[in-house]
């Protein structure tokens, strides 16, 4: 069963650098656990919104499961730290879209 995650970040006051960072890091190790980054979007953090969304995917429970327990992501528990303030998870499913790329739409968005 495939696992769809969408991931809210917030830096911790001074430091979206750091948390890109760190996302580098670990990201790096999604396709040794069957997993993926689909997208991956940077925010101004302003007005309580997030620095960075992704949506990551992974194979199985399993996959998500072994990069959650992987070492050299654990490892780095410090730099997340000082480095992202809060995270929000949340199982996804993704919608096909049915407006045309390119396409004026009439609700003012796009």
């Amino acid at each position: 069963m495939t696992i769809r995650l969408c991931c809210l970040l917030w830096a911790r006051p001074g430091a979206a650098g750091a948390l890109a960072a760190y996302e580098d890091k670990v990201l790096a190790l999604l396709g040794e656990h069957d997993g993926r980054i689909l997208q991956r979007a940077r925010a101004d953090g302003a007005e309580g919104r997030p620095d960075e969304i992704q949506l990551i995917e992974f194979a199985s429970q399993a996959g998500y499961d072994g990069f959650m327990a992987d070492e050299r992501r654990t490892s780095l528990a410090g730099d997340r730290d000082a480095a992202i303030a809060r995270t929000e998870l949340y199982p996804v499913e993704l919608v096909e879209t049915t407006v045309s790329p390119g396409a004026v739409r009439d609700d003012g968005i796009g």
